[in-house]
């Protein structure tokens, strides 16, 4: 497998230990692996929207991450659901 599939600023060494520490894992390890970084890249983001966003309460914070992450039409139903919700 060519290295440029994985990220530019990882060198070729660090790759193949990477690779040889994720074919040690069994399984169910890689899928906790992978629910974790997916968690915190999650928090990243949010926090990442906070910080450009000081004034947004966490519904707006919500929002956003699901318009950027999913979509505007996706936002939009949310946002509607949400003020049916409440209304």
């Amino acid at each position: 497998m060519s290295s440029t599939f994985y990220t530019s600023d990882t060198s070729p060494e660090a790759l193949a230990v990477q690779l040889e520490c994720l074919r040690k894992m069994t399984p169910r390890e890689r899928m906790r692996r992978t629910c974790d970084m997916s968690r915190q890249i999650k928090r990243m983001a949010f926090d990442a929207i906070r910080r450009r966003h000081p004034a947004f309460n966490e519904d707006e914070v919500q929002l956003l991450f699901i318009e950027l992450t999913y979509g505007t039409t996706l936002a939009n139903e949310v946002r509607r659901w949400k003020e049916e919700q409440s209304g």
